[in-house]
């Protein structure tokens, strides 16, 4: 990286998490991605559909902190 980037780095590090995550989408946007609307509308419908499967009782949810064990558990990370 450059030293400009290197010293932008530095200062969001310093940022609190939500100006962070903020940043970040932010970055990521600024890529424009030609599919990127109807990607994000795929998405969107998507979790409208795992939330409605949830509150009808099709789906359950398990803790993230479960799912992150059981698949270090197993990559052997």
């Amino acid at each position: 990286m450059s030293p400009l980037s290197e010293e932008v780095l530095k200062q969001a590090l310093e940022l609190p998490p939500v100006e962070r995550a903020e940043l970040v989408e932010r970055l990521i946007l600024s890529f424009e991605l030609p599919d990127r609307r109807r990607i994000d509308e795929l998405w969107a419908s998507e979790a409208e559909d795992r939330v409605d499967a949830y509150d009808a009782g099709k789906m359950k949810a398990y803790p993230a902190k479960d799912v992150f064990d059981e698949i270090n558990r197993q990559t052997g990370s």
